[in-house]
């Protein structure tokens, strides 16, 4: 694929990813946070398309397996993070960044979906240390918890560095650890399977009918229902996240955004999150990621354009 069209989608993908409206729980159109507003993440999914059209080229160039290395998916991690922070002062992006850099470089190799989802795993496999170390940087960068949380490997410790140089742990088995307790961490180590089997599918055949807001937040509702949040998780518990992915459930059982009984129940959970400080946003991040496969899966239509 070509890597203008691919940076493209990245792009597009993380814009439509935040005007969903009402995406409950989140920034959105019509409603910002205290310390971070709608434009925010609008800025920062159009700062990244320099570096994710970067992976995209070196995906191209390093297309054979025994060069995937080469890639230095967690230097290119890093480098979005330290552009969005440019321009925006908080952490808008970093689980976004974490997923799309990664579909933006086998995107660069794949010819189709399949291909690219088997690349990405590829990818993930083939980083090194170094990928590692970059990955740390960028989550410390962006002040954001979850990672590593392992008393010899935590990513808030000094010697944790010099530990993964010295044991060799790349990016795939530091996320492996993580992936017990993190969603975004179980999906890069796990061939994506919310991504391309659940939001990708929903996303494209809800916009297909109904448009793209409407998609947006159907896609949301879809994983938020399946997988409780891991960023609520964290942060309240299990049993919260899991009372919100069923109180997600019963929306959706509804019609969810589709329907005026579903709608009216969207709007009340969109509040009844804000008010209650819980924020779904590992399934943002996954929302994102599910649209940009989803606009990828467009390719065909337009490849001769580029």
């Amino acid at each position: 694929m070509d890597p203008e069209y691919i940076a493209k989608t990245a792009q597009i993908a993380s814009v439509l990813e935040v005007s969903g409206h009402p995406k409950p729980g989140n920034v959105h159109r019509t409603q910002d946070f205290e310390d971070m507003v709608f434009e925010d993440f609008l800025i920062s999914g159009v700062v990244i398309g320099d570096v994710m059209r970067k992976a995209a080229k070196k995906g191209q160039k390093y297309n054979d397996p025994s060069n995937f290395s080469r890639i230095k998916l967690g230097k290119l991690i890093l480098k979005a993070v330290e552009e969005t922070n440019h321009w925006v002062a908080n952490n808008t992006n970093l689980g976004i960044v974490m997923l799309l850099t990664p579909i933006c470089a086998a995107a660069g190799m794949s010819g189709d979906l399949t291909e690219l989802r088997e690349n990405v795993h590829r990818i993930m496999l083939e980083t090194t240390a170094k990928d590692t170390i970059n990955l740390y940087k960028a989550i410390s960068m962006a002040d954001a918890g979850g990672m590593g949380e392992r008393e010899d490997l935590d990513v808030t410790r000094d010697d944790s560095h010099k530990d993964i140089l010295e044991k060799d742990i790349n990016m795939f088995q530091i996320l492996e650890i993580s992936a017990e307790w993190d969603m975004l961490a179980k999906e890069l180590t796990t061939q994506m399977p919310v991504t391309f089997e659940i939001g990708f599918p929903t996303f494209k055949n809800t916009k297909s009918i109904h448009g793209i807001n409407s998609a947006t937040v159907q896609t949301f509702l879809d994983i938020l229902s399946q997988f409780p949040d891991t960023l609520i998780s964290r942060k309240y518990g299990l049993e919260k996240s899991q009372e919100v992915s069923q109180h997600a459930a019963n929306i959706l059982s509804k019609g969810g955004i589709l329907t005026d009984d579903g709608s009216t129940a969207l709007g009340k959970f969109d509040r009844l999150l804000i008010k209650n400080k819980l924020n779904p946003g590992t399934t943002a991040d996954l929302t994102a990621s599910s649209i940009m496969v989803a606009l990828l899966d467009q390719y065909g239509q337009y490849s001769d354009k580029y």
